[in-house]
């Protein structure tokens, strides 16, 4: 706004309207111009020059670059152009002249200077120190990554920003001894630069604390053939800490994490280091500089400079060793505990266990599988329980059965005392007619011999009516046999003729042509036909009906074979049909109810079917069907 004073001025000194607007224009045009500008230097990338002190790929300076490198393209707010350079005669022991390098790097940034320097490493930073005034004059230097013990105090000037380490190999010893306290020799890995020979003498001024404690063993002047050789064999409780291996006894160069890839998998010691840049996979681990906090350090600082703080006033104390770290996988391959382990140290790449990654799965599977135990258990208990209650509540049905079955005989008692009278009664006929031949003069011989005839088949008859009543009242087990259907059921039969006779019932038994192969019981298959029988003349009985008789038929129908029980008495009530097979359902003022539960459960058992009906001409059917021996 002070531009436009003189000009508003001079309209209200007379001058003319047209040439103050033509200066009003100007002005404008020269504000929008300055914008532009300063709008295109916010838009131009800042140059920023990454020194490598021994190649892009050799660790652990490498990564301390990658990273770097990284996290500024993060970060910065202004878009970045990042040239990286690689100083390679730190890497020999006879470097050749540096001047060529200069040449080429002042030929590149003679014209555009960078706005910033970053060194990684101290060979990178001395270099950087030594030709500032030849080739970076004005720019502003960051020396990261280098141990404070190698930087150019006096080198330094106010646009320098150092961010040093600190490497405490005390700590490192102390650690090593704390994690394996057997260990007798620390067997020390260097190379034969002269860096690498600086911090040779830098490891034995620390390692004279732990003389008398712990051998060292320096493989420093040694190629790496021999090194490799020497730890293929190394003596028990021996350790090897790896410091760094650029150019070996023999002079000849390594990238640092092939050599030591190479000496891990030879070795039969572990391998500790201080630097994380070889912690994944290649050492045991313990105390080391942390890559990830000296990146953040380093491009904190270099956003600050580049945003236009001055490089002197940031001040960094040196970066020492972050909390131990250690490898699980080289913790188990040598049989390190983790109790051993310092006190806050972290252990990484543990291999979780299958528990560890599916803890709730299995705890449910285990939990379903239990319950699946449990239900299982109890299934087999109630089955074992039902089995037991299967016996005996079969132990009581033949109990019971033998009690129908006794209760059956009294009502066949006058069948059975006729029976046995008859062949009784003839034999003391026989008997007593043999006598009196046998006194006379001549007896006839013949006659008495048919008598004695008559009385052995009157015996045997007599025989054969107490061995069958003896069968149906002897108490055993339910005793499957092949049976002839016909036979049985005829033997069943035999008892009743007595009965029948006594109360003026016809009894008919129409046998089946052919036999009748079964298997079965055939004492308790003769008690159902001896209640089925009994109830249809229980019935008849009870009428007045003109036709009185009871028909018992076997037949084959099928794959099975019948037996059909009918009676001329009144039939069964149409409602009790579906009851009468029911334990205590009866229609006998005296009956207990169990006669057809229990005919019902025998058949049931020889798998066989048993049903009731009434049939179309009068009176009640039973049939009973039992599958035929195969």
């Amino acid at each position: 706004m002070g531009g436009h004073i003189p000009i508003i001025a001079a309209v209200r000194r007379g001058w003319p309207a047209v040439t103050a607007r033509l200066c009003l224009c100007v002005l404008v045009l020269a504000f929008a111009g300055l914008g532009l500008v300063r709008a295109a230097d916010q838009n131009e990338p800042k140059r920023v020059l990454l020194l490598h002190s021994f190649g892009r790929e050799f660790r652990p300076w490498s990564e301390f670059a990658r990273a770097i490198k990284t996290d500024l393209e993060q970060q910065s707010p202004w878009p970045l152009d990042i040239q990286e350079h690689t100083l390679l005669t730190a890497r020999f022991n006879n470097p050749g002249p540096e001047e060529p390098f200069v040449d080429y790097l002042r030929s590149l940034y003679e014209s555009c200077p960078p706005d910033l320097v970053v060194s990684v490493g101290a060979p990178a930073a001395r270099f950087a120190q030594k030709y500032r005034k030849q080739l970076f004059p004005a720019t502003p230097m960051v020396l990261t990554a280098v141990e404070q013990r190698l930087v150019d105090r006096t080198g330094l000037t106010d646009n320098d920003t150092v961010i040093s380490i600190y490497n405490d190999f005390q700590i490192s010893f102390d650690s090593i001894l704390h994690v394996l306290p057997d260990t007798q020799t620390i067997a020390v890995v260097l190379g034969a630069s002269s860096l690498e020979k600086f911090w040779l003498e830098e490891i034995k001024r620390d390692a004279k604390r732990f003389e008398g404690r712990v051998t060292f063993d320096w493989y420093s002047g040694l190629s790496f053939q021999d090194i490799l050789k020497r730890a293929s064999s190394l003596p028990s409780h021996t350790v090897l800490f790896w410091g760094l291996m650029s150019v070996d006894g023999a002079g000849v160069a390594h990238e640092g994490d092939v050599a030591l890839r190479q000496l891990r998998a030879v070795t039969n010691a572990p391998i500790f280091s201080y630097q994380d840049a070889f912690f994944e996979g290649q050492t045991v681990g313990g105390p080391m500089h942390s890559t990830a906090a000296s990146s953040r350090k380093t491009v904190d600082t270099a956003l600050r400079i580049l945003g236009g703080e001055k490089p002197g006033n940031i001040k960094i104390e040196p970066l020492t060793f972050a909390s131990p770290r250690y490898d699980w996988r080289e913790m188990q391959r040598w049989g390190i505990r983790e109790e051993n382990l310092p006190p806050g140290s972290e252990v990484l790449f543990r291999q979780t266990s299958v528990w560890e990654i599916y803890r709730w799965q299995m705890v449910l599977i285990a939990v379903v599988i239990l319950m699946q135990a449990g239900l299982i258990s109890g299934l087999l208990h109630e089955r074992w329980r039902r089995r037991v209650a299967e016996v005996e509540s079969r132990q009581r049905l033949a109990e019971l059965a033998h009690v129908n079955r006794y209760a059956a005989a009294g009502e066949l008692t006058t069948s059975i005392a006729h029976e046995l009278n008859q062949p009784l009664g003839s034999i003391l006929t026989n008997t007593e007619t043999a006598e009196l031949m046998l006194k006379g003069v001549s007896p006839n011989l013949d006659e008495i011999r048919e008598i004695l005839a008559d009385i052995r088949r009157d015996d045997q008859r007599a025989s054969e009516v107490i061995r069958r009543l003896r069968s149906v009242l002897k108490k055993t087990p339910f005793e499957i046999a092949d049976i002839d259907l016909n036979e049985t059921v005829g033997e069943a039969i035999g008892f009743l003729t007595a009965v029948t006779d006594r109360h003026k019932i016809v009894l008919k038994f129409t046998p089946a042509v052919s036999a009748l192969r079964v298997r079965g019981d055939p004492v308790q298959l003769q008690q159902v036909i001896l209640n089925l029988i009994i109830n249809a003349i229980d019935a008849i009985s009870e009428t007045e009906a003109k036709v009185r008789e009871v028909t018992v038929t076997t037949a084959l129908s099928g794959s099975f074979a019948e037996i059909r029980i009918g009676d001329s008495g009144p039939g069964i009530a149409a409602g009790d049909l579906k009851n009468i097979f029911n334990p205590f359902f009866t229609t006998k003022p005296q009956g207990m109810g169990m006669g057809l539960a229990i005919a019902r459960t025998i058949i049931e058992a020889h798998r066989g079917q048993i049903a009731a009906e009434n049939r179309l001409s009068g009176g009640a059917l039973l049939t009973i069907r039992l599958p035929l021996t195969r």
